[in-house]
């Protein structure tokens, strides 16, 4: 029977999937919704968090719709693949990968040379409207990129960037919507002075 035996590794390819967009564009629900789909196929998965990110739960990734499923956290990149079973997992799932150093675009590569699926949520850009962090280079590596949009707080049109409404130049600063809103282009750069 099909469900009996599954391919062994070497015939399977991987491959890297990006979602991304700004706060509040539902990258997080996404995410778990693909990891419920490859459930539902009976595939392996690993889900995995950066450890600053606390916000709803110390071990969850949790949605703003508060849909959650259990991860494990890490400090950096390379503590993700001494958690991987490169031989049993078919599913690594990362969710705020914008907060991880840049080792782990090498990390998303060994993992999809290797066979697996990756799929990688995160914001694209920082609140200055600036690329963040690693999402640039696993965008220009993924096979599958998907730009979700959360709507303008100001004007009601589609939002893409991230606006920080609290005081502070730090580039990390976690937060809800108590500390940002999302804006479209137009309403961002009327906020900034931006010509």
């Amino acid at each position: 029977m099909f469900l009996e035996k599954k391919a062994s590794r070497n015939n399977k390819k991987g491959w890297i999937e990006v979602i991304c967009g700004s706060m509040f564009s539902g990258k997080t629900e996404e995410l778990l919704r693909r990891i419920r789909r490859a459930e539902f196929a009976n595939q392996e998965i690993e889900l995995f968090k950066p450890a600053i990110d606390n916000r709803y739960d110390e071990n969850d990734v949790v949605s703003h719709n508060e849909n959650s499923r259990v991860a494990t956290p890490v400090n950096n990149s390379s503590e993700i693949l001494l958690y991987v079973n490169m031989n049993a997992v078919e599913v690594v799932a990362i969710d705020e990968i914008q907060f991880f150093d840049e080792g782990i675009v090498n990390v998303c590569k060994q993992l999809a040379n290797a066979g697996i699926r990756v799929i990688v949520s995160g914001l694209d850009m920082d609140y200055k409207g600036n690329p963040f962090g690693p999402m640039p280079q696993l965008m220009s590596i993924a096979e599958y990129v998907s730009k979700q949009h959360a709507i303008c707080t100001k004007c009601g049109d589609l939002a893409q960037f991230s606006h920080r409404i609290i005081a502070g130049d730090k580039q990390v600063l976690l937060g809800e919507k108590d500390a940002y809103a999302p804006l479209c282009r137009h309403c961002f750069n009327e906020l900034n002075n931006i010509e």
